[in-house]
């Protein structure tokens, strides 16, 4: 097969009352434990890449091991730019044979955001891309999320319609209570997602993909490994699992996943290092962190996102 847009993915995933993982990937093995998920579980999948990772793999590197993917599955398999941070970047991705770009300009001021993602909406479009948005804030490992009413900083309903309506985008990402990074919730608070908005922005539009940003949930065994070769991160407290089946069973087309992935991957290898510190052949280390990614990514898709079998 060749590379496809989310459009068809989302569409399927939005009548079908589940989610598609998007997996950041930053380098060629993570995206083979991916792929390797994908097809053993009969899944779509989205391939996601960050600026900082495809300044790393570079774009022509990162297009054609999607495309070798692509070519060796039969698999519905779309390569995105996640978290896109200027107009310059979208474009070149869309002419680098990326066939779904997020523009994220959700740090600037609602008409600024408009403008910027109607550019990038305009030229992906004109080339057959599809274009995800942002709209809220979503909260970093640091930040604290203070609401003051209602709606405080997460998304507001009327704005995500009218932001949809002047953009053009196909899919959305919103802000109801999910965090970037993996540990981000302070001791004793509860993650919680708001899915009285998600019902909100549902009901206002409808049959529109949603897209969830900062899930994160690392395996706990998965962090205790990591933690125990050398690592120091604390307790990850991701949001539950039944929150995000249940936030895919409604209007959520896509869930991110990153930072459970770059665990899993860097875990496995500190591991392989320790116990065996005289090997010097790279794959006595990268093929067991590459396996611990699929593992990861096939319990992704069965048991929270309920994609397995929708290819």
């Amino acid at each position: 097969m060749s590379l496809v847009t989310t459009k068809e993915m989302f569409e399927k995933a939005y009548n079908g009352g589940y989610a598609i993982g998007a997996f950041n990937v930053d380098n060629v093995d993570i995206m083979q434990g991916v792929i390797a998920a994908a097809v053993k579980t009969r899944s779509p999948v989205i391939i996601a890449i960050s600026g900082g990772a495809l300044k790393y793999m570079h774009p022509a590197y990162a297009r054609h091991a999607a495309l070798a993917a692509a070519e060796e599955c039969d698999i519905p398999i779309a390569l995105h730019l996640d978290h896109g941070k200027s107009v310059d970047l979208c474009k070149q991705c869309v002419d680098n044979g990326f066939t779904s770009v997020m523009i994220d300009a959700s740090a600037y001021d609602f008409e600024t955001n408009i403008a910027m993602t109607r550019e990038v909406v305009e030229y992906a479009h004109a080339r057959g891309v599809v274009v995800e948005g942002e709209l809220g804030a979503i909260a970093g490992i640091e930040d604290d999320v203070v609401v003051d009413d209602k709606y405080g900083s997460f998304t507001h309903p009327d704005d995500a319609v009218e932001f949809v309506r002047r953009t053009g985008i196909d899919s959305l990402a919103i802000a109801i209570g999910t965090a970037h990074g993996a540990y981000k919730f302070k001791p004793g608070q509860k993650p919680q997602l708001r899915f009285d908005i998600l019902q909100e922005i549902s009901a206002k539009l409808p049959e529109f993909p949603i897209v969830l940003h900062g899930a994160s949930s690392v395996p706990r065994d998965r962090l205790d490994t990591f933690n125990r070769y050398g690592g120091q991160l604390p307790d990850a407290i991701g949001i539950p699992e039944e929150m995000l089946r249940q936030a895919a069973s409604m209007s959520v087309c896509k869930i991110n996943v990153g930072s459970d992935i770059r665990i899993c991957y860097f875990g496995e290898i500190r591991k392989m290092c320790a116990l065996k510190p005289n090997k010097f052949e790279g794959r006595e280390y990268l093929e067991p962190a590459r396996t611990a990614v699929e593992e990861m990514v096939t319990y992704k898709i069965e048991k929270v996102f309920g994609s397995a079998g929708k290819a």
